[in-house]
């Protein structure tokens, strides 16, 4: 016996061998058991043509639901019209009936053997079911074969007992159909698509889940859009739909306990992928997994039995049945997943909307109460509808809170806007709605997060929540360039606030900070402060007076010294905590300026330890820019390329060191951290990437502001290094006008005069290169550190030259080691090592240029290093050896995280205690791996010590 259904062999010689039975004059009972899908009727009708070719008489019959009212409706079909038999009513008594039936089917063997062939017995009637029990026991003694086919699932409701479950195994013959495996299935695909290949090929086995009623319904519908197309994850791409149809009728037949929590196992799983980070789902090149771990399974089970109500060991049973039979496979944790996003999507096809929000409300609070993860509920909510249930809201900021804290602003933003679709008290609504705006913001979704913010604010709420609101909007305003709206915001926030002093000096200060993206601004808010400073200085209160430190600062009208005691001061007084960043952030940037690095850290990480990362605060950027100031003066490139890679969201340092790839224009103008990045790059002999990074921007049409300043003298510091001098003192000298129009005079935040010097005395103008060192010299002098005076006394040294060009260069060098800012200690031994060279004293020129050399290698200062053997090697001295790897290589951050990392602390622990990114912390591991010539943690002790 032949057929053309795959690995079926089995059953269609032992229907071919019972068929010869009956020709030979003994009758047998058959047996086909099988899942929905699984071929049972298939393989009747092969075994009814098969019989009719052998010569049986076949008689067919396919029971129905809608007969079984009707007594012996199902051996009525198969014997034919009876008209004695035309009365039968329900109820009556069989027994005769049952007879006259078995005697007409004797007749019927009489002429010739027969075959009786009865699909889906299990939805016979109970009269024709005791009949045919009744046949089984008679049967063997005439030319008769019976087969019948049982649906034979696992359904979570159990079904009655099946039909022969009170005869003897000896008068009956039963198989089970099994599955595809998935050689099979691939076979099907292959003859139905030749040329697919054998990726598509598998995804079609995996769709088809083992089932030859899905499989060959999945490659009808995908004859309109064979491969190369991919095999769709959702429905609504198959065409005309026979799939969905199929997998809708096999939920039909499990019973409505087994459809619900199939659908709830869909759904349950489509939440998880849909708001979790991608987790593989069986690879459809994989062997189909026949077993699943216990524990997951437990897990699913118990979950599932709890959302749907249904009993758990049933449930369980279910899963492992369902799993058995291919259509869930173990993910890699072991737990019950469908075996293909279509199929999923096809079990939760025409489940009505409402039916699915309720179900994974539901298996939410399942998982709540047996006590699962906050994010993994939250996910499950996203999926649901309005509840107005209190744990609902309490999971959904939970899972906000956890979110923002784990660095994943994405997935905040889609807790909080489900949250938003409970009903919620104005002022809570409020609330959530500043978190949302600023999340969305900080997350590069400004154009919803404006509205957002915008909406808050309209809202009734406590002042304390207002100001928070037009804090987070102002911030968000100022960051698009909108300086003036930023602060008309702030001043409408103001005016609401009677009766709050505290909050009205914080909204002040805030419209002073935010006013330095706009020059004009900026003069109208420090006119207010220092005209109100000197009337009614309560009125400014510690932040307000901070700003103005800071402002003379700037200005070239302070010391370091008098700056830094009065801010001091001011950090002793009590501080309303919506102020308290601003107090802190503008006493780092002094301190930074001062020198007092370690002091700046230490207020930086006060700062944003005060910080609510899930709302917009004019300070968290500007804490972070004094981060990023601190680096710089330390001369620390590596962690300083890290940082503001993550600051700019972008590369700045990639892969390769040609001009060919062009960088994507930036949009806005250029920020702190392109400024510093830039300079970085320079630093670092890195000029390609520089160049592409200058390129981005289109200063042009840059707002006005203190940033594009910082990287009009960046730009100009890499025109310097590239040989365009010219170019490079437009940079400077445009930085320096637009720095005397905000009133910024003093060289603490760029010192563009001394710049200038040099590009002047390059291009041979030495007086106007001396007036400008001289310049920076004497506000240097205001100021009063040594990293400025030593600075502006290199580069008037250099303009001098001779004798009194020396003695600058020297009091430089004395003033600098004193200073943190190595980089500017190393460029001060360069003009004395050459200074001593040009008067003729090559002995202490070499051990100059050489102690530069080899702390510009330490450094990592690529450019200043190669500038120092370049004048070695002019001055006759062979080439320095310099320390390219061990502990001496380390740069101080390299160090420290290496310390760090050595005592047992984690990348993370050491991230949050240096309040810096993970990443970062990685860069500098490995930094520091290569350097002490180690691949892995545990030997970073060892090689620190040893050493040492």
């Amino acid at each position: 016996m032949t057929g053309p259904l795959r690995e079926r062999e089995e059953a269609h010689a032992l229907l071919a061998a019972e068929a010869e039975r009956a020709r030979a004059g003994g009758g047998r009972f058959v047996l086909l058991r099988g899942a929905t899908g699984t071929g049972r009727s298939a393989m009747l009708e092969a075994a009814a043509a098969h019989a009719a070719g052998r010569g049986l008489r076949v008689l067919r019959a396919r029971c129905s639901p809608e007969d079984t009212a009707v007594p012996f409706a199902a051996v009525l079909h198969l014997l034919g019209p009876v008209p004695e038999f035309a009365d039968l009513t329900p109820g009556l008594d069989d027994r005769g009936s049952a007879a006259r039936l078995w005697r007409l089917l004797r007749s019927y063997a009489a002429r010739s053997p027969v075959l009786v062939a009865v699909d889906d017995v299990h939805l016979a009637d109970e009269a024709s079911r005791r009949w045919l029990v009744e046949a089984a026991r008679r049967v063997d003694r005439l030319p008769v074969l019976v087969v019948a086919t049982e649906r034979s699932q696992y359904d979570i409701d159990p079904r009655p007992a099946g039909l022969t479950h009170a005869l003897s195994p000896s008068l009956v013959r039963t198989h089970t159909l099994a599955p595809l495996t998935d050689t099979a299935a691939g076979a099907l695909v292959r003859a139905a698509f030749p040329t697919a290949p054998d990726d598509w090929t598998a995804d079609c086995v995996h769709a088809g889940a083992g089932n030859p009623l899905l499989l060959h319904a999945l490659l009808d519908d995908l004859r309109g859009t064979p491969p190369p197309s991919p095999v769709p994850d959702a429905c609504a791409a198959l065409y005309p739909g026979a799939y969905p149809a199929a997998v809708s009728w096999w939920l039909d037949t499990t019973g409505p306990t087994t459809a619900e929590t199939a659908r709830t196992l869909a759904a349950l799983e489509q939440a998880d992928d849909a708001h979790s980070r991608p987790r593989p789902h069986p690879h459809p090149r994989t062997p189909p997994s026949r077993t699943v771990a216990p524990a997951p399974l437990a897990t699913t089970a118990a979950l599932l039995a709890d959302a749907t109500g249904a009993d758990p060991a049933r449930v369980a049973g279910w899963l492992t049945a369902m799993t058995r039979l291919g259509m869930l496979r173990a993910d890699a944790e072991g737990r019950p997943r469908y075996a293909h996003p279509l199929l999923r999507d096809a079990v939760l096809s025409g489940w009505p909307g409402a039916r699915r929000r309720a179900a994974q409300l539901a298996v939410a609070e399942a998982m709540l109460r047996r006590g699962d993860r906050v994010d993994a509920v939250a996910r499950q909510l996203l999926g649901s509808g309005p509840a107005g249930l209190p744990w609902v809201l309490r999971v959904l900021r939970d899972a906000v809170a956890v979110a923002v804290h784990q660095g994943r602003p994405d997935d905040a933003v889609v807790y909080l806007r489900r949250a938003l679709a409970e009903p919620l008290p104005d002022d809570l609504r409020q609330r959530l709605l500043t978190e949302l705006g600023s999340l969305e913001y900080a997350s590069a979704d400004a154009p919803a997060g404006l509205p957002r913010l915008a909406e808050a604010l309209d809202l009734p709420a406590e002042p304390r929540d207002r100001v928070r609101t037009a804090l987070a909007l102002g911030t968000a305003l100022a960051g698009r360039g909108e300086v003036r709206a930023a602060v008309e915001v702030l001043r409408a926030t103001e005016a609401g606030l009677t009766g709050h002093p505290e909050l009205v000096r914080t909204v002040r200060t805030a419209s002073a900070l935010l006013s330095d993206q706009d020059q004009t601004v900026r003069r109208e808010a420090y006119r207010w402060l220092t005209d109100t400073a000197r009337r009614s200085p309560e009125l400014v209160g510690a932040t307000g007076q901070a700003l103005l430190v800071r402002y003379a600062a700037t200005a070239g009208a302070s010391s370091a010294k008098a700056a830094m005691a009065r801010l001091r001061t001011l950090l002793t007084e009590p501080a309303e905590p919506l102020a308290e960043p601003f107090l802190l952030g503008t006493a780092a940037a002094v301190a930074q300026w001062a020198d007092e690095l370690d002091e700046a850290e230490g207020l930086v990480e006060r700062g944003l330890a005060g910080q609510r990362p899930s709302l917009l605060h004019p300070m968290q950027r500007a804490l972070r820019d004094v981060l990023l100031d601190i680096a710089a003066a330390r001369g620390d490139y590596t962690r300083l390329l890290a940082e503001t890679e993550t600051e700019t969201g972008a590369e700045t340092v990639p892969d390769t060191d040609t001009d060919t790839d062009a960088e994507t224009p930036a949009a806005g103008g250029p920020t702190n951290a392109d400024a510093h990045a830039l300079l970085a790059l320079v630093e670092t002999g890195r000029a390609a990437q520089a160049r592409r990074l200058a390129a981005r921007f289109d200063l042009r049409g840059a707002p006005d502001s203190w940033e594009l300043n910082r990287f009009l003298y960046a730009r100009g510091i890499l025109r310097l290094s590239d040989g365009d001098t010219t170019g490079a003192l437009h940079d400077f000298l445009e930085c320096g006008r637009r720095q005397s129009a905000r009133a910024v005079l003093s060289p603490v935040v760029t010192p563009w005069r001394s710049a200038a010097a040099r590009c002047r005395l390059a291009l041979g103008s030495p007086r106007e290169a001396i007036a400008l060192a001289e310049e920076e010299l004497r506000l240097a002098r205001v100021w009063d550190t040594p990293r400025t005076i030593g600075r502006a006394l290199r580069v008037l040294a250099r303009a001098t030259g001779g004798r009194r060009g020396l003695e600058l260069a020297e009091e430089s060098v004395a003033l600098l080691r004193d200073s943190p800012a190595d980089a500017e200690l190393i460029a001060a031994l360069l003009t004395q090592g050459r200074l001593l060279s040009t008067g003729g004293d090559r002995s202490r020129a070499r051990d100059s240029l050489r102690e530069a050399a080899e702390r510009a290698e330490r450094l990592g200062a690529v450019r200043l290093r190669s500038r120092a053997e370049e004048a070695l090697r002019a001055g006759g001295a062979r080439r320095t050896s310099t320390a390219h790897t061990g502990t001496a290589s380390l740069t101080g951050s390299e160090r420290r995280i290496a310390e760090l990392a050595a005592a047992g602390r984690t990348n993370t622990e050491i991230a949050d205690l240096l309040h810096i990114a993970r990443r970062t912390v990685e860069t500098h591991l490995t930094s520091a791996y290569r350097k002490l010539g180690i691949r892995r943690r545990g030997e970073l002790g060892e090689a620190l010590k040893g050493e040492a």
